[in-house]
């Protein structure tokens, strides 16, 4: 089975910081309280307990984020 490129990287929240400095694991959790209500929720992926970041879709929402602000 070949391995997709295009695929993204899915993350476990409390290994973020081993691959990005940014944001801590404390604001990392607070971005996922309120994915709701910030949009995070495009990012979060679940499995049982295990709560993951899916690491493209987090820099697309970060991009979008700076985007909105500059306007």
């Amino acid at each position: 089975m070949e391995n997709n490129n295009s695929q993204t990287r899915l993350i476990p929240v409390n290994k973020w910081n081993q691959h990005h400095e940014w944001p801590p694991i404390g604001g990392l959790r607070h971005l996922i309280f309120y994915e709701n209500q910030n949009g995070f929720c495009e990012m979060v992926k679940r499995c049982g307990r295990r709560v993951l970041i899916d690491e493209n879709a987090f820099f697309a929402w970060l991009n979008k984020q700076n985007e909105n602000r500059q306007e």
